[in-house]
């Protein structure tokens, strides 16, 4: 078990961080293009990223604005559908609330989605929700993260981010937060401010600050 300082806050991606939802993103994407692999780059982008890649790079012939219907619609229902909580997440969340420390959704899924998430982990686990286009710019830039310390008052540097992609983390990390990183996909590693784990039952918050 490892035993991470208490954050100031702890600032949590939804799709497949606390719910098994990245695979069903990437399936999703997949269906769209008629492909099977090579999707990992889609991992943790907005549908509007999404969307717009799937254009540029000729994996559809759709228009943007199809695309992106699209993809909203068929995400939107496998969530609708049922969503699984990841091991490890409500035993964190619930560890987080009983030490006094907030915590927030910082997602790139629309808000229609995310709150559909949050009804199932529980609304009172939650002090605040940053989605997308919340801010300017979404992840991979730090916005999400800075948005998320600035709700619940406290400074980034003090915040443990957890994210499962490449995307995410590097939004957590130019944000100034530590980050416990619990890989979806490749591209993840280790580092001063980064803790990798593969499941979130190996990890305990602490009950000293650092």
């Amino acid at each position: 078990m490892i035993r991470l300082p208490r954050p100031a806050a702890l600032l949590t991606d939804m799709d497949g961080t606390l719910v098994d939802t990245e695979r069903a993103w990437l399936a999703v994407v997949g269906r769209f293009v008629g492909a099977s692999e090579g999707l990992d780059a889609f991992a943790g982008l907005t549908i509007a990223d999404a969307a717009r890649r799937c254009v540029d790079e000729g994996l559809t012939a759709s228009s943007y604005e199809d695309a992106y219907a699209w993809l909203d619609r068929e995400f939107t229902a496998a969530v609708t559908a049922g969503v699984r909580v990841q091991p490890g997440a409500l035993r964190l969340l619930d560890g987080a609330r009983a030490l006094s420390v907030p915590v927030a959704l910082v997602t790139a899924s629309e808000r229609h989605v995310a709150e559909r998430v949050i009804k199932v982990l529980g609304v009172e686990r939650f002090a605040a929700s940053v989605t997308n286009g919340d801010t300017v710019r979404g992840k991979p830039h730090p916005d999400p993260y800075l948005a998320a310390a600035r709700a619940l008052g406290v400074d980034p540097v003090d915040c443990l981010a957890v994210e499962d992609t490449p995307t995410g983390a590097a939004a957590a990390l130019a944000a100034g937060c530590r980050l416990l990183a619990v890989p979806s996909v490749p591209g993840i590693a280790p580092g001063p401010r980064t803790t990798v784990v593969a499941s979130l039952d190996e990890v305990v918050l602490g009950r000293t600050a650092g």
